[in-house]
């Protein structure tokens, strides 16, 4: 009788639980929409060997977390005959150190493209905390690099990279970089 009083109260249970998911629905996080909208701000780092570049931010509002990717050419530093096609060529001629100089690789890179240029994205941060989490990005036209340093926050990085990757594939940076090169 005591076995048969336990099944029925285990069972009363697991149907309570069941039918309280189908009739709230079971609470998964949904997916922040990201819909990046860039405006153009002062260059905030000290002339170097590489002069000034162009920076641009997302607000919170619009990405999930401020995103900002800073843009500068760097003309005749590139290898000619394979471009930015590896994770090594991407860290020479990356500018992360820019936003933190101890910023250590997660993984390896992936492949992209901005326009007709083929390059390289990797991610970064300082080692032991999620914050200063930065993607590097360099794409190249023969011998001509642009680099591309984002700094990601604490926004997600699967959806936030394809948005800084859109970004530099738009009609401005697309017109910056002709010019710059021809």
């Amino acid at each position: 009788m005591q076995k048969s009083l336990q099944c029925a109260i285990a069972l009363v249970g697991i149907v309570t639980i069941a039918g309280s998911i189908a009739a709230f629905g079971a609470r998964t996080p949904t997916p922040v929409e990201i819909r990046p909208v860039w405006t153009e701000f002062k260059w905030p780092f000290a002339l170097d060997q590489w002069g000034i570049g162009r920076a641009f931010v997302c607000k919170r509002a619009a990405c999930g977390d401020e995103v900002r990717i800073y843009l500068r050419p760097k003309i005749g530093f590139c290898k000619c005959a394979t471009g930015v096609s590896d994770d090594e060529e991407l860290e020479r001629v990356s500018d992360h150190t820019l936003i933190n100089p101890k910023m250590v690789a997660r993984g390896a890179g992936r492949p992209i493209d901005v326009a007709w240029m083929r390059g390289r994205s990797r991610a970064y941060t300082q080692p032991g905390t999620i914050k200063d989490r930065v993607l590097s990005i360099a794409f190249n036209d023969r011998c001509d690099v642009i680099v591309a340093v984002a700094t990601l926050g604490h926004g997600n990085r699967q959806a936030l990279e394809p948005a800084v990757v859109a970004f530099l594939n738009t009609d401005p940076v697309i017109r910056w970089v002709k010019w710059l090169i021809t």
